[in-house]
């Protein structure tokens, strides 16, 4: 069993706010984050598949054919979004970090053949990241 990484960037900008808690609660819970004009991220999102190495071509999987799904499945979503208002996921859902990684695992899964998605890692920070391998 080989993995296999990559990586690419994207920038978006969201809030964290619960509908279901009061004003008061979503401030004391979530503090700057929940300023209705929201704030942005430079995300850094790594993808790691695992898979058998195919011997006739060498690869676990075609980086270009990766790197297309990546593209149309994530980044071409998020990318430059306003994640709360923008992206179907969000308008009903928190757009923590951990949400992020989540969706964006949902929405690469199914669409990923030749090899099996191992890890969802989504850095919000250089020092704070979230890793997620499939169980929700």
């Amino acid at each position: 069993m080989v993995y296999l990484t990559r990586k690419a960037e994207f920038s978006a900008s969201h809030y964290y706010h619960n509908p279901q808690f009061t004003a008061e609660e979503n401030a004391r819970i979530f503090g700057k984050c929940n300023n209705p004009n929201g704030h942005g991220h430079n995300y850094t999102l790594e993808v790691t598949v695992k898979g058998a190495v195919d011997p006739r071509s060498g690869f676990v999987v075609d980086l270009k054919k990766l790197k297309d799904v990546m593209n149309r499945e994530v980044l071409d979503v998020l990318d430059h979004r306003f994640l709360n208002k923008e992206v179907p996921e969000f308008l009903t859902q928190i757009p923590t970090t951990e949400n992020l990684a989540i969706a964006i695992w949902q929405r690469l899964e199914p669409k990923l053949k030749a090899a099996q998605l191992h890890r969802v890692r989504v850095y919000e920070t250089p020092d704070l990241f979230v890793d997620f391998y499939g169980e929700a």
